[in-house]
């Protein structure tokens, strides 16, 4: 806590923003209202926090820690970029918006700037904004939808274990997905209300999104052929 400032224009108008998890990050975070954007590029999975064991839902970015192949040449993601990466190093205290000014992500004079020369909110923390609100919002609508899906028994576990053509080999352990079968078995009053709630198209979303890793597989080994 003792970095933390609270965000402001005389003190961090020179301060820019850089990306900084993009090429090393797994598996991100995610609030049930992303998952649509996600899916289009990611598969999207639950895991337990570990000091809690609670449930949490996130995006697996790629199948290897500094793979750059789909960064573009700012290191941003070219595809979906969550929340949780978009406000790294920001965060909400008391309804403001306060820094972890020791986050890799902030530079000295560099990177996208904060604030433009009158002191209005730049483009990139304007996008910063939206994803705290995104979260704030999303974050506890999110614990709800899985505490559904864990009262109906819907989630089990998946194994990822990819071998590629160099001899490399990609394993994650301790995630879960949506049963499809436990889904269809649902009594028809059951399924009603999860579509009421909007948690049916949520789970067809997540359960769709899983084909994303052979997907990303076999571009992995379509990058190691021809280099």
């Amino acid at each position: 806590m003792a970095a933390w400032e609270v965000l402001g224009f005389e003190q961090h108008g020179a301060l820019g923003i850089q990306p900084s998890g993009d090429a090393e990050r797994l598996f991100v975070q995610i609030v049930v209202g992303e998952f649509g954007a996600a899916a289009v590029d990611y598969p999207i999975l639950f895991a337990k926090r570990p000091d809690t064991g609670r449930f949490y839902a996130g995006a697996l970015l790629r199948l290897q820690a500094g793979d750059d192949a789909d960064l573009d040449e700012s290191g941003r993601l070219r595809g979906y970029r969550p929340a949780d990466l978009e406000r790294e190093g920001f965060f909400v205290e008391q309804d403001r918006i306060v820094i972890d000014r020791a986050h890799p992500v902030f530079v000295e004079r560099g990177g996208s700037a904060l604030f433009e020369t009158e002191g209005e909110l730049s483009e990139a923390l304007q996008r910063v904004q939206r994803a705290l609100g995104r979260l704030h919002v999303g974050l506890p609508t999110t614990d709800g939808f899985i505490a559904r899906l864990l009262e109906r028994s819907l989630l089990e576990p998946i194994d990822i274990d990819l071998r590629f053509d160099d001899g490399t080999r990609f394993r994650l352990e301790d995630l879960y997905t949506v049963s499809a079968d436990a889904l269809a078995d649902l009594p028809d009053a059951v399924v009603l209300a999860m579509f009421r709630e909007g948690d049916l198209a949520a789970c067809h979303t997540q359960i769709q999104s899983v084909r994303q890793i052979p997907r990303m597989a076999r571009l992995r080994n379509d990058r190691l052929a021809g280099a």
